[in-house]
């Protein structure tokens, strides 16, 4: 131990670092009575380098090449050890940054953390947000799925409203479209924004220890008993914030990793086909109905882009002299209709602008839109600078040993705001696209389903007998169907069905049996041969169908089994189509491809339509998320262990506070 202080010492003497740390993350005078919105600080600072490390282990499979990008992505999550967890937990930990960092600036808004003296401390942190939403934005772009290309797409050609924005949207682009230049870098800047990131979060962190942390009541610390150590209070605190925070993120990563995506990106980018709806991810959604509600294009950037430059100039648009919302009743207010504004402009971000909010007398989206537009400019610009004028605030204390003014208060009022927001957000369309889907009972959903074994072998024999004869199943290898209980000697058989291209001993094409490592091929040999066998028509593969769906399993199976012989009176079929009120649109080309007594299990039953369609979607599902049962056993195994983390740092920090 004596040698190590000495070492210590030696290298402190040259290089600080020791007492660096002892001084900054030690003894760092913190206000006493910071309460839990404080550990949000922490929060993002950690989920950063999460996010940094596995960044970093995502970026040593991903391909950025638009021919391979989402096949290198499906690799990642198939054929990498624990690649999927890296993926989900990269995947969700974005959505959890987001959560964090507005959960954060609220509470600076609502506290006040951005007055004097630290205006420079709220501008860093603006800056780290917009670089989270660049970072985020281009990292959306890599998994090259349809909302992938169609958002870059979108929010590039956003620049072409200003003077030389045809030149500019060229230069983002690197061509005349969205195309492999774009997707480059895209890769170089998502991989280098996150260590800017950092070097401005020290800045933050400078900023902020200049003049120390602000604190419920926002008045500064007077007498040495109104501040403690950072360590062990503040540390000991984080921790159990952190177990917390963990166990959110566990159960999406674990059970319920596609909660935050769109469907849609489970399908490989196309050029050719536009998603019938373009939605960003949730984070940018309220900027997104800024821009969509206003007609004039030119107008609309420039007001999705002032939403968040406004942050800026925060401290001096607020012109009241105290600083926390507890003194300031009208404010207090004020501050929660803003927050319901925001969740709002998210919900109407998030549906398009012909959609009609029956429960609030039939408006339309984008008039909705406009309103909570200009209550969001509102806020800023005309209702900050008055409040601060003519509001009559409540005395503050004199320091912050006295106690806080109704603590319970403030938390009753956030709540009554959040119901009434989840009340206002149930509104119904007025049109219903497809018929609403039939639910059925999977055995593989919910918390602790698994896949039944012998409905995945019926289904891929379904697959393979029936759905083969169009659809590809590109991301399976035979070996993978040991997981369908096939034992080694089952599955080099069923591979020697198949026949492979190969090249013979004098260099001239020739086939050889498949083997078990070979992916299942596909009924054809290239995508113009399908088109040529479908009438133009790309018969999708199958490997990611439940997952690009809107539905999910619910969808395929209402599909499988939803055809009509004869359609509704108002509904004209053309010749060749067939009526399936589940099919956008309600016409499809597929024939009906399940019929009563058309395949005959091993086990020598005959399976109805319904039961064969059950077990082809069972299969189907596996085939989208084989790690799935790993994933749910994997996951328990870490929520018992942040539970217990959690309980236990609630009982030290119980312990290191009881005499603060």
């Amino acid at each position: 131990m004596g040698s190590l202080t000495k070492i210590a010492r030696w290298i402190d003497y040259r290089l600080p670092v020791f007492s660096f740390i002892d001084h900054e993350l030690r003894a760092y005078p913190t206000p006493r009575n910071l309460n839990y919105w404080w550990n949000f600080g922490s929060l993002a600072g950690i989920t950063l380098v999460i996010m940094i490390l596995s960044g970093i282990f995502l970026a040593m499979h991903y391909e950025p090449n638009v021919a391979t990008a989402f096949d290198s992505v499906e690799y990642i999550m198939r054929s990498v050890n624990y690649g999927w967890f890296m993926r989900y937990l990269h995947a969700n930990g974005a959505t959890m940054f987001f959560i964090i960092v507005y959960i954060h600036m609220l509470r600076g808004l609502y506290y006040g953390s951005y007055k004097s003296p630290r205006e420079v401390l709220w501008i860093l942190g603006v800056v780290i947000f917009l670089l989270m939403m660049a970072t985020a934005f281009m990292g959306y772009v890599l998994p090259w799925g349809q909302m992938s290309y169609w958002g870059a797409t979108v929010i590039t050609n956003l620049f072409s409203v200003f003077p030389f924005g045809e030149d500019i949207v060229q230069w983002l682009w690197g061509g005349f479209s969205v195309d492999n230049p774009t997707l480059n870098r895209f890769f170089a800047l998502h991989y280098l924004l996150p260590f800017l990131i950092v070097g401005v979060v020290v800045l933050h962190l400078v900023a902020l220890h200049q003049h120390g942390s602000s604190n419920p009541l926002g008045i500064e610390r007077k007498e040495p008993r109104d501040s403690i150590p950072f360590h062990p209070y503040y540390t000991v605190k984080d921790l159990f914030g952190l177990g917390v925070f963990a166990l959110v993120w566990a159960y999406f990563i674990f059970f319920n990793p596609n909660f935050f995506g769109e469907p849609d990106n489970y399908i490989p980018a196309n050029p050719l086909v536009t998603p019938p709806h373009i939605v960003p991810e949730w984070y940018f959604l309220p900027y997104y109905a800024i821009l969509r509600s206003i007609p004039n294009k030119l107008v609309g950037v420039l007001c999705m882009f002032s939403s968040i430059g406004v942050l800026f100039f925060l401290p001096w648009l607020d012109t009241s002299k105290v600083r926390s919302a507890t003194f300031r009743p009208i404010y207090k207010w004020v501050f929660w209709s803003f927050v319901f504004d925001c969740f709002v402009l998210g919900f109407v971000g998030a549906h398009s602008p012909d959609f009609i909010h029956v429960t609030l007398g039939g408006i339309s989206n984008q008039f909705l839109g406009q309103i909570t537009t200009l209550y969001y400019f509102a806020f800023f610009l005309i209702l900050l600078p008055i409040l601060g004028k003519f509001e009559k605030t409540r005395p503050l204390p004199t320091s912050l040993s006295e106690p806080v003014l109704r603590k319970g208060k403030d938390r009753r009022a956030a709540v009554r705001i959040l119901i009434f927001t989840f009340l206002m957000l149930s509104p119904v369309s007025a049109t219903e696209p497809t018929a609403p889907l039939p639910h059925e009972v999977w055995s593989f959903q919910g918390p602790t389903g698994t896949f039944d074994r012998t409905d995945l072998q019926h289904g891929f024999q379904i697959y393979k007998q029936v759905c083969s004869a169009c659809h590809s199943l590109k991301h399976i290898r035979f070996i993978d169907l040991a997981a369908l209980g096939y034992t080694p000697a089952e599955i080099k058989a069923l591979a020697s069905e198949y026949k492979m291209p190969s090249i013979n001993d004098d260099g001239e094409p020739a086939e050889r049996p498949a083997l078990p490592n070979d992916i299942i091929p596909g009924p054809y040999k290239n995508e113009k041969a399908a088109r040529a066998s479908n009438n133009g028509a790309l018969p999708p593969d199958l490997s990611l169908i439940t997952k690009a769906r809107v539905g999910g399993p619910d969808y395929v199976y209402a599909l499988l089994t939803g055809y009509q012989s004869v359609p509704p009176k108002d509904v004209q079929i053309p010749e060749g189509m067939h009526y399936n009120p589940y099919f956008p649109g309600g016409q499809i080309a597929m024939i009906p491809p399940l019929s009563d007594g058309l395949e005959t299990y091993s086990d020598g039953s005959k399976p109805s339509v319904n039961q064969m369609a059950k077990d082809v979607v069972t299969f189907l599902s596996w085939v989208a998320e084989p790690e799935l049962e790993t994933r749910k056993k994997m996951g328990y195994k870490v929520l018992i262990y942040f539970i217990v983390f959690t309980v236990l740092m609630y009982i030290v920090k119980r312990r290191v506070w009881k005499n603060v």
